[in-house]
């Protein structure tokens, strides 16, 4: 649902603003490493941008710190609507390894409300730009359901005989 909303709202182009709440900078140069000309994210008509409020996406990464906590909510704020939010990386998903410290409040979550989660410690840039252009419907899924069926036992597995290679839906797959 969210994906079709997100073809009607944004059907041209994104403006990108990165905002960091407090990461270690490894997500910060995936990030910017998908600006670079070696995977030229502008293709696909995304562009970053210095302010929020000509920003169409928020890229947050880190885990947020009391200090960048009011300063993630504004930059949420200036942002015009309608807004996407994409946290990037572990941080951003739950505070990472710092989830438990003293001045970490937590997820990009805790201080706005998030439409995506790009997990990774940092995530690949591959791995930004698929799950941008999967939110945003321009590519397709490409996970593909499994069928498991349970194996019919007693079964003489010393012998291998016929039923157990005809009733071992896990070994035909295997084999093919």
């Amino acid at each position: 649902m969210l994906a079709k909303l997100c073809k009607k709202a944004f059907p041209k182009s994104l403006w990108v603003y990165h905002c960091n709440s407090g990461a270690c900078n490894g997500c910060d140069i995936e990030i910017l490493n998908v600006l670079t000309p070696y995977y030229d994210i502008e293709r696909f008509g995304m562009k970053l941008v210095a302010s929020p409020r000509h920003a169409d996406v928020m890229l947050i990464s880190g885990a947020v710190t009391r200090p960048t906590l009011p300063l993630v909510k504004k930059a949420y704020a200036a942002m015009p609507e309608p807004k996407l939010v994409f946290g990037i990386g572990s941080c951003a998903s739950g505070g990472g390894s710092w989830f438990d410290c003293y001045h970490v409040t937590g997820g990009a979550d805790k201080a706005v409300p998030v439409n995506y989660i790009i997990p990774g410690c940092p995530p690949k840039p591959e791995a930004i730009i698929y799950g941008v252009a999967l939110a945003l419907g321009l590519v397709d899924k490409k996970a593909s359901p499994v069928e498991l069926k349970q194996v019919e036992f007693p079964i003489d597995t010393y012998l291998k005989n016929k039923a157990f290679e005809e009733r071992n839906v896990i070994y035909q797959v295997l084999n093919q």
